[in-house]
């Protein structure tokens, strides 16, 4: 008994100083973090997406997306889930009461019956002398703070994923535009090709060579209608409705902010929600360290009962009289098959796992700028090109139909010089939209729409 003892107050005299310690954020972030990318005060992330998306109906569907996305609607429910789950660990530090009435009627060979009843209410109150309730509170919290940080990552990610699908449908209905306009160019090639074939001015082969890309431009037409569909079936996707026509601008009335930056890679920290989810997730693991420590140490728990009863052996007759019991407990762990020992470890394991994690978040939130950022300076320096190629692609044009109305050129010329206008075109769309797509990614990258 006295070895009992004497183990008991050694355990009790071990340093505890760990199981109080509060958690202390990450203030460092790897060097370089946006690579070769230069930071700066600016950060595209801290505005408002109102302020990015100036298009009126662009804004009347983020709004709608907000309030309908069940992906939004679930993160909120979690959030509410682990306030509901902080609010029992807050609960944990009260007394519980129950009240447990009890009665009975005996009777012993043939004689009166005896009427017993029992009206106690019963308490029970666990002390936290060595934060086990701290650090399930504490951990409790920073489960709050994790799936607010989701909340707003899926928030987030419902904007930037309304606003590219509403963009590609503006490029979509653009190259829709410049395609039917060229159609009906081409019709009209045919129509002239056929006319000199019969004057004798022009081959089989031409006009046959003209008609197969007048029904090429016909059918991607036809694509073009399909992807306009689908990707109007996918924005009312995330909008939660049904499909449906989608009303919008034009993509050559967009306007975006003309100086925007990367700010400093120290907002990842604060700006970003996988980051700050990362790090609450290290959080959570060192309040588990602590409260996997905390059970080396004992546990005490005060209980009591009082009420009123009739049923004291003689001492106590109708009608009942008050009852009041009280016990203290004090539990020390001594031997508990290694699992005391075997918690920590999986504890300690698990708070490395999710530095890690955070690390590695870091990284790759590093990684997103870049290409973000990088992707949208190309889409800028390709616009001024293709520009230029389709200010000269115009002049071929009117310059060979110029030169075949003197005798100088042939038709096929001309049809070629139309052909690769419209190619080029098309690609100046896509890479203004390949634009826009870098500035969304570059504004979710940053942690914007907050």
């Amino acid at each position: 008994m006295k070895k009992l003892i004497i183990l008991s107050l050694a355990v009790l005299t071990l340093p505890a100083c760990g199981i109080y310690k509060k958690y202390e954020p990450t203030q460092e972030v790897p060097e370089n973090l946006y690579g070769a990318v230069e930071a700066d005060s600016l950060n595209l992330g801290n505005l408002q997406w109102e302020e990015l998306f100036s298009d009126p109906d662009l804004q009347g569907l983020i709004r709608r997306g907000l309030e309908n996305n069940t992906d939004y609607l679930t993160a909120q429910l979690r959030v509410k889930q682990a306030e509901a789950t902080l609010m029992s660990s807050k609960l944990a530090f009260l007394p519980s009461f129950a009240l447990s009435p009890q009665g009975s009627i005996n009777s012993f060979d043939g004689g009166s019956a005896m009427k017993a009843y029992t009206v106690p209410v019963s308490a029970s109150w666990q002390v936290d002398l060595f934060g086990s309730l701290l650090n399930a509170k504490r951990q409790s919290q920073s489960a709050v703070a994790q799936s607010e940080a989701y909340q707003q990552a899926v928030r987030s990610q419902v904007i930037a994923s309304i606003a590219n699908c509403y963009y590609t449908l503006l490029m979509l209905d653009t190259q829709y535009a410049i395609s039917t306009e060229t159609k009906g160019k081409w019709e009209e090639s045919v129509r002239v090709a056929r006319a000199m074939k019969e004057a004798g001015m022009y081959t089989q082969a031409g006009v046959s060579q003209t008609e197969a890309t007048y029904y090429s431009i016909c059918s991607s037409l036809e694509d073009l209608q399909e992807q306009i569909n689908q990707a109007q079936n996918t924005l009312c996707l995330l909008l939660g409705t049904t499909p449906q026509p989608i009303q919008r601008g034009e993509l050559k009335d967009q306007r975006f902010p003309e100086q925007f930056g990367t700010g400093v890679p120290l907002e990842m920290l604060s700006n970003r929600p996988d980051v700050k989810r990362a790090e609450q997730g290290i959080a959570n693991a060192f309040y588990g360290v602590a409260q996997a420590r905390s059970a080396f140490y004992p546990a005490l728990n005060l209980s009591g009962t009082a009420g009123w009863t009739n049923n004291a052996g003689m001492m106590i007759v109708n009608p009942g009289k008050a009852i009041l019991t009280a016990v203290g407990t004090l539990t020390q762990p001594l031997f508990n098959n290694g699992k005391n020992v075997a918690r920590l470890k999986i504890a300690k394991a698990q708070q490395e796992e999710a530095t890690l994690a955070f690390h590695q978040t870091l990284l790759n939130a590093g990684t997103e700028v870049n290409n973000a950022l990088t992707r949208y300076q190309t889409a800028m320096r390709k616009a001024t090109i293709l520009d230029q190629q389709i200010e000269a692609l115009q002049t071929a044009v009117k310059s060979t139909d110029l030169l075949m109305q003197h005798g100088n050129t042939n038709y096929l010329e001309v049809l070629t010089a139309q052909q690769t206008l419209l190619n080029a075109q098309l690609t100046q769309t896509a890479n203004r939209l390949a634009e826009i797509q870098g500035m969304i990614n570059l504004y979710q990258a940053l942690g914007g729409g907050r």
